[in-house]
């Protein structure tokens, strides 16, 4: 007998060897037409591979996460079936399972085209509506790379000669049509619902690396149910609209240039939305009793060596290598003197702590930094201002006593919701990542880390969900994860206990038992990064921020060239009470000036004209208004003053 747990805790019983299918079946008619896979003892299976001994089990279908992977996964190989259907000739190469959808890189001597998407899509539904069988088939790999060379897939045939040996070489075939992968998959393509949708094409490179043959990728979309469908290409259409990119450029608050590739270049309006930000967030951090420093850009390799950062980062970093270092090197190899930009403040701060003596009266001893980071993205990853190569970090560090780990994450978790609700953001979840497969420090450390961030999170009452092995190379951490005006979710906040750090770079202090002790070290952001961050904020808002943090506040407009001086006169009131204020005085009618500073998201708009003058008296319109309130110039100064003060 086999005895099946259910994950309601019921348990079945059957003759012999049972299938998830069979198991579907036995419990009713809607199950067996719904599910898709099946969990064995927590691994995920085709729904026909017989199960041969007890087992907790558990059926996927659609709604479930793995199904929507295994439905992401089964388009991605019917996209691949159509497409060497329609386009004889055409080498597979890889075909992944993405957040969102699905992507498949092709060998074509030909260009797709977005032209081509109809065409294939069609021909994929037909695929759904054979329902064919997708049968999983063990080979081996003589058989498998013959197979792949007759057929004239040399990239396959390549890689089948690279997997590990003696693995088992699992091929799934569907119809005529077959692809080696590891599975699972679904029980046909008739199990696939028709809610995909392909989106873009682009070019990538064989395996990733720039060196090798270049391949075309087509993406798509695929979902549970056209309602899902609809929802996700809804909230794209939305994205569109809001891209940082267009806004930031229609606003005039920043440029990106090749001449220095995933850099920004900050106009006068952006650094006055970026000053904002970062005066806002630096009263919030002396309020919170962090102490800011700067530490150095550029910091000899050594540095970054005793970090464990070179080995981990080395590829991502900008080196610089002068004569006299060169020389150095010549003369004596063992005194090379390379010099990379810092990716990350942690080390130096550590170097700061270091300085002198420190006293376990002297802890927690929150250390801040708005430090300017590099790191050197693949071309292919960087985005707008989303993704950069140069950016600035609200870093800090907190070294505390293991004792003051769950009071200082209680406080850090109660600083970074206020500031996410003042910037907009009321919604947000944490993922609690542990270890990595490489990773420094000892199991006893790791597990001594994590029990102190999880007993903390409790503490701080913070719902948890689990991201396995995606903590950083020093310790596990908490990421923070806003969720925008259309429901998309970002990455920002992070707070991750190191014990691994201060073992390295020699960290001390001086306990009330006069002897040495290491401290713990925090690693701790809430917005991440400035660039990144304002790109968020500039989709949120679609580029109407919030009156405290607009680059430019009000806008001062003539009606007629009478009242020049007036504005000039308002808009220095304006100024004097600490707005952020523009002055128009050209000779246009001002409809077409209250158009063009609306376009361009100015909050405020106050009218003057020859009446105004001679009553003293602004006419204040709002973004997005078509009312008109009129007050005296006093009265409007006082108003809006109290208004743009940043939340405190």
């Amino acid at each position: 007998m086999i005895n099946i747990t259910l994950p309601d805790g019921n348990v079945r019983s059957y003759p012999g060897p049972v299938s998830g299918a069979d198991i579907a079946a036995s419990i009713g008619p809607g199950l067996a037409k719904a599910a898709l896979a099946v969990k064995v003892d927590g691994e995920l299976r085709d729904l026909d591979r017989p199960i041969e001994r007890d087992a907790k089990v558990a059926l996927v279908t659609a709604k479930d996460p793995e199904g929507l992977e295994l439905v992401r996964h089964d388009a991605a190989h019917v996209l691949a079936q159509a497409v060497q259907e329609l386009f004889p000739g055409t080498q597979i190469t890889f075909g992944p399972s993405t957040e969102t959808g699905f992507y498949y890189d092709f060998v074509r001597a030909e260009a797709f085209t977005p032209d081509d998407f109809e065409t294939i899509e069609a021909r994929m539904k037909e695929i759904v509506d054979r329902d064919l069988k997708i049968e999983r088939e063990v080979w081996d790999r003589a058989t498998l790379k013959k197979h792949f060379l007759d057929h004239g897939e040399t990239f396959k045939a390549e890689w089948s000669d690279e997997l590990p040996a003696g693995e088992e070489i699992s091929v799934y075939r569907q119809g005529g049509w077959l692809d080696m992968c590891r599975g699972p998959h679904l029980p046909s393509t008739g199990k696939l619902p028709k809610a995909f949708k392909l989106t873009k094409v682009s070019g990538a490179y064989w395996r990733g690396d720039a060196r090798n043959a270049q391949v075309q990728r087509i993406y798509g979309t695929a979902w549970g149910d056209e309602k899902q469908l609809k929802a996700y290409l809804t909230q794209i259409e939305e994205a569109e609209k809001r891209d940082h990119r267009r806004i930031g450029k229609e606003m005039g608050l920043f440029h990106q240039q090749e001449d220095a590739a995933g850099m920004v270049f900050w106009h006068p309006k952006g650094w006055k939305l970026w000053r904002a930000l970062e005066d806002y967030m630096r009263r919030r951090l002396d309020g919170a009793g962090y102490v800011e420093v700067k530490t150095p850009q550029l910091v000899d390799r050594r540095l970054w060596e005793a970090s464990g950062h070179w080995e981990k980062f080395r590829e991502n970093m900008y080196i610089s290598e002068n004569e006299e270092g060169l020389r150095d090197y010549v003369a004596n190899p063992e005194g090379e003197r390379i010099f990379a930009l810092k990716p990350m403040n942690c080390p130096c701060h550590v170097q700061i702590f270091n300085q002198g003596l420190t006293s376990y009266r002297d802890l927690p001893l929150r250390m801040a930094e708005f430090g300017s980071c590099h790191r050197f993205e693949p071309s292919g990853a960087l985005h707008g201002i989303m993704r950069v190569r140069n950016f600035t970090q609200d870093d800090a560090h907190i070294f505390c006593t293991d004792a003051q780990i769950t009071e200082e994450a209680i406080a850090f978790a109660e600083l970074l919701r206020s500031i996410y609700t003042d910037l907009g953001f009321a919604n947000f979840f944490v993922k609690f990542s542990d270890r990595p497969p490489v990773r420094a420090g000892a199991d006893e450390v790791w597990d001594r880390a994590e029990k102190a961030l999880l007993d903390a999170s409790a503490a701080a009452g913070l719902e948890l969900k689990h991201n396995p092995g995606e903590g950083a190379f020093y310790g596990p951490k908490l990421e923070f994860v806003l969720r925008d005006a259309i429901g998309r979710d970002w990455q920002c906040g992070t707070l991750q206990v190191d014990f691994v750090l201060p073992e390295r770079l020699d960290a001390s202090y001086i306990g009330a038992d006069s002897q040495r002790h290491r401290p713990v070290m925090l690693h701790r952001a809430i917005l991440g990064s400035f660039e990144r961050f304002i790109g968020i904020l500039i989709e949120n808002y679609v580029g109407r921020f919030p009156l405290w943090l607009a680059p430019t506040q009000a806008v001062v407009c003539t009606i007629v060239s009478d009242a020049d001086g007036y504005a000039k006169e308002v808009a220095d009131a304006l100024t004097a009470a600490g707005l952020r204020v523009e002055t128009d005085t050209r000779n246009e009618k001002i409809n077409l000036k209250v158009r063009e500073h609306s376009l361009a998201k100015a909050p405020l708009l106050i009218a003057v004209g020859k009446r105004d003058v001679e009553s003293r008296t602004v006419a204040i319109r709002r973004l997005g208004s078509e009312r008109q309130e009129t007050l005296a110039l006093a009265d409007a100064v006082h108003k809006l003053s109290g208004e743009v003060r940043p939340p405190r």
